[in-house]
């Protein structure tokens, strides 16, 4: 004796099924969208010119932010957003004395600080120390020699997070109102300085 067959289950509904597949949709559409700015990211990063790489803030004013001087660094003092905001175009370098890109650069940053053009324009170096030990900081600079203006100690890198920093060195042009005008990711170069970062020191002065 055969057993019954066990009753056949019911259909979803067509809309159940519209309705099923919706959802499907909107949970991998975040995954793609997270995806394509990944992939804009690595194209940006391995093309050639990292200095592209895009910055939501320029254009907008410096996040608010507080950065201490760094331990035993004397006669350089640690700065803040409303510093940035004194009349005076600033270069807002992020560094950090365990970054070898940093040290090929430095060379260039102390012919910057001593440029008489900029200094008869106002134009100042600021630099951030990125989450680096002052002693390791007062060492690279007492070696290499100090380009900056004011030195700012970015211990938990909480601040370049908010910066949009992607890794150091970056660069920030800042206008004299404290609105961001431009990024540069690396190291800056003699090329670099005249074909980019002049000209957009020039066009934040205006």
């Amino acid at each position: 004796m055969r057993d019954d067959p066990s009753p056949a289950q019911p259909r979803p509904e067509p809309s159940a099924l519209a309705q099923a597949r919706q959802r499907s949709l909107l949970i991998f559409i975040p995954l793609l969208v997270f995806a394509a700015l990944v992939g804009l990211f690595l194209v940006r990063l391995f093309s050639g010119d990292a200095s592209r790489l895009p910055s939501a803030l320029i254009g907008k004013q410096v996040p608010a932010f507080a950065l201490p001087a760094i331990e035993g660094l004397a006669d350089r003092p640690g700065f803040s957003d409303a510093d940035l905001r004194r009349g005076n175009v600033t270069l807002v370098n992020v560094f950090a004395s365990w970054c070898v890109p940093c040290h090929q650069e430095h060379a260039f940053l102390m012919r910057l600080a001593k440029d008489p053009a900029l200094q008869r324009l106002g134009v100042r170096l600021a630099g951030l120390a990125y989450k680096d030990e002052p002693g390791n900081i007062r060492q690279f600079l007492g070696k290499e020699g100090d380009p900056y203006a004011m030195v700012g100690a970015d211990r938990n890198g909480r601040a370049a997070i908010d910066w949009g920093v992607y890794g150091v060195p970056e660069t920030f042009i800042v206008k004299g109102d404290g609105v961001i005008a431009y990024k540069f990711v690396g190291p800056i170069s003699e090329q670099s300085y005249k074909q980019t970062i002049l000209p957009e020191i020039e066009k934040a002065l205006r």
